[in-house]
């Protein structure tokens, strides 16, 4: 297996080591009251990371139609979202970036949906969650992918380009049309990079219509975004393990942590996509304020009742400074999260301590 391939692995093992791990105890004692069995089904070609789906079922074919009906759904997300792949009969986020500044793309109504929401995500979060930035993100980008190809060519950009492409960032020149159903970037070197919201909103809304269905009693993981549906089929809470962002540590979680029906744990850290440059770190998450990746902490989870808006806090609370973070996080109701910097310390939101468990 050649290097990137090696990488590539590892970049995955990273991301997905669950970020978040799932505990289950007592299933045989949960299956003998109920008479369901526990199954999961995980799949690796969905937003370019691993999607794990666990829940309960009077049978495997049960649970596999059931499996089945989320990764439809979530397979519509990936393809309308993508910015990088061209998909027949789609106009997707790539054809928006392709059309910028020529005319605009009319698109399904979850695109503008999920822009709409990453609109306000940029002003709640005080631009710190900027989907216009896809002009920095992708000469990051580049530069990742050259470094974690072969490490010997890793090279940083210069605050030159980077400041250059800064300059056609504005989210005011992303034009929604509601009446016509088109969104058009007004800055024809402005594109789009939806990964800061994306992920998060596509589990929120794949198990807003899970509950429509009618299903319970089911986990789902996209990349380390995990959210369920009421808890485990014996009546008690999902529990969930925080990695620790240390991958060489001896403790491979840090914490668990006990999630309420709909509830969710996001995180964000520098140990999922990165690359070196003389022996320094670069993740993948780029401040905002200086255009490279930040460097505070190893890692920021995030615990709320919504996906979509834990993957962007994850990603603003992340590139603000430990205090702006706390104040940011606590004026929130319903919002929790805990730190963790590159010492080992951990920090916690005001009431996050009282969803760990032993």
């Amino acid at each position: 297996m050649d290097k990137k391939k090696i990488f590539g692995c590892l970049a995955i093992i990273a991301l997905i080591a669950f970020i978040v791990f799932i505990k289950f105890s007592g299933d045989g004692q949960s299956e003998a009251l109920t008479e369901k069995t526990k199954y999961n089904a995980t799949f690796l070609d969905i937003f370019d990371t691993r999607t794990e789906i666990v829940g309960y079922a009077d049978s495997e074919e049960e649970f596999a139609e059931m499996a089945q009906q989320l990764k439809d759904q979530l397979i519509i997300y990936n393809n309308l979202y993508d910015i990088y792949n061209d998909y027949d009969g789609v106009n997707n986020i790539k054809t928006i970036n392709d059309n910028a500044g020529v005319a605009p793309v009319e698109v399904d109504q979850a695109i503008i949906d999920m822009l709409k929401f990453s609109q306000e995500m940029y002003y709640e979060t005080d631009g710190r969650v900027n989907v216009a930035m896809g002009s920095v993100l992708s000469i990051w980008h580049h530069h990742r992918e050259i470094g974690m190809d072969d490490p010997e060519r890793a090279t940083l950009p210069t605050m030159e380009e980077l400041e250059a492409a800064a300059e056609h960032t504005d989210i005011n020149n992303l034009i929604i049309d509601d009446e016509n159903n088109t969104v058009y970037l007004s800055d024809p070197e402005m594109s789009l990079d939806v990964g800061s919201t994306a992920k998060g909103y596509a589990v929120q809304k794949t198990l807003e219509y899970a509950r429509e269905q009618g299903m319970n009693n089911v986990l789902l993981s996209l990349g380390g975004n995990v959210q369920g549906i009421g808890g485990r089929i014996d009546g008690t809470n999902f529990k969930l393990g925080i990695q620790n962002p240390d991958m060489d540590g001896e403790q491979e979680y840090l914490k668990t942590v006990e999630i309420q029906d709909g509830q969710c744990v996001v995180s964000s850290g520098d140990y999922q996509r990165f690359y070196e440059v003389d022996g320094k770190v670069y993740c993948h998450i780029i401040n905002p304020d200086t255009l490279f990746p930040s460097d505070t902490f190893g890692q920021v989870s995030i615990l709320t009742d919504d996906s979509g808006k834990a993957d962007a806090f994850s990603t603003a609370v992340y590139n603000m400074t430990l205090e702006e973070g706390m104040d940011f996080v606590n004026s929130h109701d319903g919002v929790e999260a805990m730190w963790v910097d590159h010492e080992g310390n951990i920090y916690y939101s005001d009431n996050f301590e009282e969803s760990i468990v032993e």
